[in-house]
C-alpha cells in the first residue's frame, strides 16, 4: 500500500523542489486554472519550485544576516539615498523576476496569447515564502503598483507600467507603497503629506513624512498626499508615484540596470527626499523598510485628484491576498520542516513521528494548511476572474461584493495561523528551533508581521462589517456556500455536512443579530465574525472539493474536510476525550504524507461510530 512521501529521507526542508513536494498547492491550482493554463504552468512551477528550494533558500538564510544597508549620504554630505545589497539578494531578484512572477499575469509569457490569471502571481507568491517572505514583499508591490497602473493611468506613466511588469531584469523597476504616517497608522484620512502642483516643472512636489516605508528606494513608489483645498479624510487623498531618481518621463524610470551599471545616483539625479534610516526589524531583513522625508520631492499624479484612496484600495486587494499567500507558504515550509525532523528525530527508541501526540499536531497542523490553501486560492480564483472581466469590459459586480468579504478574511485568518504555526514548528526542533542557525527562527520572525502588514486584525474585521454593510457582502457569501453544500452526496461526507450545514443557518442568524444590534455591539463581535465565516465558508469548500476527489478514486480530503469540520465546528462532550476518535492515528499517512485512500476504506479509517 503506497504510504505516501517518505520525508525520513530529507535531511532538511531545503535543496529540493517545493512545488512537487506540495501536492496541496498543485491540487489547487489544477482546479482554479483552466486545463490550458496549467498545462503551461506546470513545468514552469516545478522549474520555480526546484529553484526557490535550493538556490533562493540558500540566499535567503545569508541575506537574513548580511541585509540590505543604507547609506543616506555620500562621503561629500550629499543626500544619495544609495541602498546596499548584498550580492546574494541581488541573484535572487534577477532569478524571480525573470521566471516572471509578475510579468507573466500582465503581459502574455512565452508561449501563451495572453497573460496568465493573477492568482499564477500569487502562487509563485506562495512558493517563493518557503524561502523569503521578506523578498516576497517588494515582489508584492510591484504586482500591485502594476495593477494600479494597469487600471487608472491614464497612458502618461506607461514607461512605469512596462518597467514594473518587465520580465528581464535589466530593465525592471520594482513597486512600493508608502502609506504609514506617523500619526495616522490605519488611520489613513488622518494623513498630513501635502501636493502642491509646480507650474514651472509641469509636476507635482510633495511634503510631509512617512513612516514605515517598506522597498524604501523603488522606482515605482505609491503614495497618497492631500492637494490644496481638498477635504479632508480619506476623501481628499490623491494617488502620487514618487521615483527614487528625479523623474524624466522622456528618459524613463532609473531601472535595475541602471543601478548595477551605474551604481549610487549622483546627487543632482536624487529625488528631493531624504530616506532617514531603515527599521531594525525584528524578521523580514531582505526587504529594506524605512523613514522617508518628503521636501518639495518631485510626484506624477496618477488618474485624477481626490481619487487616491479608492485606487490604493484597489492595491491593497492584491496586497491582502499577497499576505495571504505568504502566510500559506510560511505555513507549508514550517510543515515541511516538521515532518522532516519528525521523521528523523529519535526519542525512545523510535522517531518521534511515531508517537500519538506528535501525530495529532503533525495531523492537524497538515489540515490547517490544507484549509488556509483552499480558503486563499478560491479567494485568488475570483480575484483573478474579477480582473479578467474588467479587461474585457464585463460587469463582475456580483464578484467583487464577496470578495470584499473574502480578502479581509482571508488575510486576518492566515496570518494568525502562519505565526501559530511557526511557533509551534519551533517546539517541534526543540532548542535547534529557537537558534538562528534552523530556518523555525526566522519562519517565526518573517511570520510576525503578517498580522500588521496591510492592516491588522482589528482593522480587518472593522473592514468585514463594512462589506456586510454597504455591499450587501452575505447575500453572495450564502450562495456561494449553499452551492457547495448542495453539491455534496457521498455517504461518508453525510457527518460533516450536516454540521457544516447547521452552522451556516447559525451563521445567518448570528449575521441577522448583528443588523439589528447597533454599531458598538457590531464592533464588539466583529472579529469573531470574521473567523466564523470563514470556518464555514473553507468546511463547504473542503468538502465540495473532497467530494470531487472521491468520484475520482481518492478519498485523503474527505479525512481532511472531515478533521477540519472537528476542529472548527463541532462541539465535543467532554472535549472529546471520551469519544474514542483515533482519526489522527488511523489517517496519518493520507493527511500528513498525501498516502492516497481507497474511498471504500474510510468507514475504518473514520470509525464505525460516525
Amino acid at each position: 500500500m503506497d504510504a505516501g512521501i517518505d520525508y525520513g529521507r530529507f535531511d532538511e526542508g531545503r535543496g529540493i523542489n517545493y512545488w512537487k513536494l506540495d501536492h496541496t498547492i498543485r491540487r489547487e491550482l489544477r482546479r482554479s486554472y483552466t486545463e490550458d493554463e496549467f498545462e503551461w504552468a506546470e513545468s514552469r512551477l516545478a522549474e520555480f519550485g526546484d529553484l526557490v528550494g535550493h538556490t533562493i533558500a540558500d540566499n535567503a538564510d545569508y541575506i537574513d544576516d548580511h541585509g540590505p544597508e543604507l547609506e543616506p549620504y555620500d562621503k561629500h554630505g550629499e543626500v544619495h539615498n544609495y541602498v546596499r545589497y548584498p550580492a546574494e539578494q541581488l541573484e535572487n531578484e534577477r532569478l524571480v523576476y525573470e521566471m516572471g512572477i509578475v510579468a507573466d499575469a500582465f503581459d502574455a509569457p512565452p508561449g501563451r496569447d495572453e497573460p496568465m490569471p493573477l492568482s499564477h502571481n500569487l502562487a509563485m507568491q506562495y512558493l517563493l515564502c518557503y524561502a523569503d517572505p521578506g523578498f516576497d514583499c517588494p515582489v508584492a508591490m510591484t504586482a500591485g503598483a502594476a495593477l494600479v497602473l494597469e487600471k487608472f493611468d491614464d497612458g502618461s506613466l506607461s514607461a512605469y507600467y512596462e518597467g514594473l511588469t518587465s520580465r528581464n531584469y535589466n530593465d525592471l523597476i520594482e513597486g512600493a507603497m508608502f502609506l504609514t504616517e506617523k500619526q495616522g497608522g490605519s488611520d489613513v484620512g488622518a494623513n498630513e503629506t501635502r501636493a502642491e502642483y509646480d507650474e514651472d516643472e509641469g509636476c507635482w512636489r510633495l511634503d510631509g513624512e512617512k513612516w514605515f516605508c517598506s522597498n524604501i528606494d523603488a522606482e515605482g513608489t505609491l503614495a497618497l498626499a492631500r492637494t490644496d483645498d481638498a477635504p479632508e479624510g480619506t476623501a481628499g487623498l490623491s494617488m502620487f508615484l514618487v521615483p527614487h531618481a528625479y523623474p524624466d518621463l522622456e528618459s524613463g524610470p532609473y531601472t535595475k540596470g541602471d543601478r548595477l551599471e551605474d551604481g549610487p545616483l549622483a546627487p543632482e539625479a536624487v529625488n528631493d527626499q531624504l530616506y532617514r534610516r531603515l527599521k531594525d526589524k525584528l524578521g523580514t531583513i531582505s526587504v529594506p523598510t524605512g523613514e522617508v522625508e518628503f521636501d518639495g520631492t518631485k510626484a506624477l499624479l496618477v488618474g485624477e485628484q481626490e481619487r487616491g484612496f479608492k485606487q490604493m484600495a484597489e492595491m491593497l486587494n492584491l496586497e491582502r491576498l499577497s499576505n495571504a499567500a505568504a502566510s500559506c507558504g510560511i505555513i507549508g515550509r514550517v510543515l515541511l520542516e516538521s515532518k522532516t525532523y519528525a521523521a528523523n528525530r529519535d526519542a525512545f527508541g523510535d522517531t518521534i513521528d511515531q508517537y500519538p501526540l506528535m501525530r495529532a499536531d503533525l495531523v492537524d497542523m497538515a489540515v490547517d494548511h490544507e484549509a488556509a490553501v483552499a480558503y486563499v486560492f478560491e479567494t485568488a480564483r475570483l480575484f483573478s476572474a474579477r480582473e479578467r472581466a474588467e479587461r474585457a469590459g464585463r460587469d463582475a459586480d456580483e464578484t467583487y461584493r464577496l470578495l470584499r468579504l473574502l480578502i479581509p478574511i482571508a488575510k486576518l485568518r492566515t496570518a494568525r495561523m502562519a505565526v501559530e504555526t511557526a511557533s509551534y514548528g519551533m517546539e517541534i526542533h526543540g532548542g535547534n528551533g529557537y537558534v538562528n542557525d534552523f530556518v523555525t527562527n526566522r519562519l517565526l520572525r518573517d511570520a510576525q508581521v503578517l498580522p500588521i502588514w496591510e492592516g491588522t486584525e482589528n482593522i480587518l474585521s472593522l473592514d468585514v462589517l463594512r462589506a456586510l454593510e454597504r455591499e450587501d457582502a452575505h447575500e453572495p457569501l450564502f450562495e456561494t456556500i449553499e452551492d457547495r453544500l448542495a453539491s455534496v452526496s457521498h455517504p461518508t461526507l453525510a457527518g460533516p455536512a450536516e454540521t457544516v450545514e447547521a452552522e451556516y443557518h447559525d451563521l445567518a442568524g448570528a449575521l441577522a443579530t448583528l443588523a439589528t444590534e447597533d454599531a458598538e455591539y457590531a464592533q464588539l463581535r466583529a472579529k469573531e465574525l470574521a473567523h466564523y465565516v470563514f470556518d464555514v465558508f473553507t468546511a463547504a469548500q473542503l468538502l465540495e472539493q473532497a467530494q470531487t476527489q472521491l468520484e475520482a478514486g481518492n478519498g485523503r480530503l474527505a479525512l481532511v474536510a472531515r478533521r477540519f469540520v472537528a476542529n472548527e465546528l463541532e462541539t465535543r462532550d467532554a472535549r472529546g476525550i471520551a469519544s474514542g476518535d483515533q482519526l489522527a492515528l488511523k489517517a496519518f499517512d493520507s493527511i500528513v504524507r498525501y498516502a492516497p485512500v481507497d474511498p471504500e476504506t474510510l468507514t475504518e479509517t473514520i470509525g464505525v461510530d460516525d
